[in-house]
C-alpha cells in the first residue's frame, strides 16, 4: 500500500455549474430515472454534459473498458466541467483502475460522486490522490432519495464545510468517541480490492459499509474475509449503513460485535447511507468525528474550496 498523500479539496459548485455525468459500471437499464435525475440538477440550477453514447450497452457494462475510461477522462480534462456524476452503479468499476490518469485528477481536482459499484472508483482516487471524493447518489437513483437526502446533496456539492449528520434511528452497536478518515462505501464491491495493487489503507479510519441484496452468509463471508485479511483490526470507528434486502440486519450488527467485539471502538449501526431512500452524501477523505453522546457524526475541516 502506497503512502497516505496530503488531502486535496475541490472547488464547490455554484449555480450554473456544469456537471458531467460519466458510466464507469453498468448500463442505463431505466430512462425514466436517468430522465429525473437530469429535470432535478436542472432544477438546481446545474448544467449537465454526457456523450452522445451515454446510453450505450456492451452486455452487463456501459461499454467496453477502453470507452469507459476514455469518457471518464474526457470529463476530467474538460475545463467546463465542474464536476462528475456517475450515471448509475451495477459493475465495472474495478475494470478500470489500472487505466486510470491519476496525474490528470491530481492536477486538476473536481467533485466526484456516486455510490455503490463507484465506491471503487472514490476510495482509490482518495487513496492514491489524496482528492476528497463524494458518497452518495447516482443520477438514477437521484429521484428516489428522500427530502433530507436530497437537501444534503445539493448542500454538501455547493458549501465548503459539510453540515453534521445526526440521523434519527441511529443505533449505538457499541458507544465511544472516534477520529478519522472517513473511508468506506459498498461491502461487496470494497472487498474485491484486497489483494490488488489498488488497496488503500483503512488504518486509523472511520470505515462505513453498506450493501443491497445480498444474503447474510454472504455478508457475514465478506465481513470475515475483511477480518481475517487484517482490514478492520486497526480502524478507529465502524458505521453500518443500510443493507436493504440483506434479511435481518440485527444478524449482520451480531456478526460484526462478534468479529470486532475485542476493539475498543464505537460502532454504530442503521445509519442513512446505502440503497435505500436515505442515502445522505459523506465526504470520502475528510477526517470526521463519531460522538456515540450525542449521536452525531462531524466534519473536521472543509470539504471543497
Amino acid at each position: 500500500m502506497n503512502a497516505t498523500p496530503s488531502r486535496i479539496n475541490p472547488p464547490r459548485l455554484v449555480r450554473g455549474d456544469t456537471i458531467g455525468l460519466f458510466a464507469p459500471s453498468g448500463p442505463v437499464r431505466d430512462q425514466e430515472a436517468f430522465a429525473a435525475g437530469l429535470g432535478l440538477l436542472a432544477d438546481m440550477g446545474f448544467k449537465v454534459r454526457h456523450g452522445n453514447d451515454i446510453m450505450r450497452a456492451t452486455g452487463y457494462l456501459a461499454g467496453d473498458d477502453r470507452r469507459r475510461a476514455e469518457e471518464f477522462h474526457e470529463l476530467w480534462a474538460d475545463p467546463e466541467v465542474k464536476a462528475l456524476l456517475a450515471v448509475r452503479g451495477g459493475y465495472g468499476s474495478i475494470r478500470l483502475l489500472p487505466a486510470l490518469d491519476l496525474d490528470l485528477i491530481r492536477q486538476n481536482p473536481k467533485i466526484m460522486a456516486g455510490f455503490s459499484d463507484i465506491s471503487v472508483l472514490l476510495n482509490v482516487i482518495s487513496g492514491r490522490t489524496g482528492l476528497v471524493t463524494f458518497h452518495g447518489p447516482n443520477l438514477s437513483s437521484l429521484a428516489r432519495v428522500d427530502a433530507p437526502s436530497m437537501t444534503r446533496f445539493f448542500a454538501t456539492l455547493t458549501h465548503r464545510e459539510p453540515p453534521a449528520l445526526r440521523p434519527v434511528g441511529l443505533e449505538i452497536l457499541r458507544s465511544g468517541q472516534a477520529r478519522g478518515k472517513l473511508l468506506g462505501g459498498n461491502l461487496a464491491s470494497l472487498v474485491h480490492l484486497l489483494g490488488t495493487p489498488h488497496e488503500t489503507s483503512w488504518d486509523d479510519c472511520l470505515l462505513f459499509l453498506e450493501d443491497v441484496g445480498e444474503a447474510t452468509y454472504r455478508l457475514d463471508r465478506m465481513l470475515t474475509q475483511l477480518h481475517q485479511a487484517g482490514r478492520l483490526q486497526h480502524i478507529a470507528g465502524l458505521i453500518l449503513g443500510g443493507f436493504k434486502d440483506c434479511g435481518d440486519p440485527e444478524l449482520i450488527w451480531q456478526r460484526v460485535l462478534e468479529l470486532l467485539g475485542p476493539l475498543d471502538i464505537p460502532m454504530w449501526a442503521n445509519f442513512p447511507v446505502g440503497h435505500a431512500a436515505s442515502n445522505h452524501m459523506l465526504p470520502l477523505g475528510l477526517e470526521a468525528e463519531m460522538d456515540s453522546a450525542t449521536g452525531m457524526l462531524r466534519f473536521l475541516g472543509t470539504a471543497c474550496l
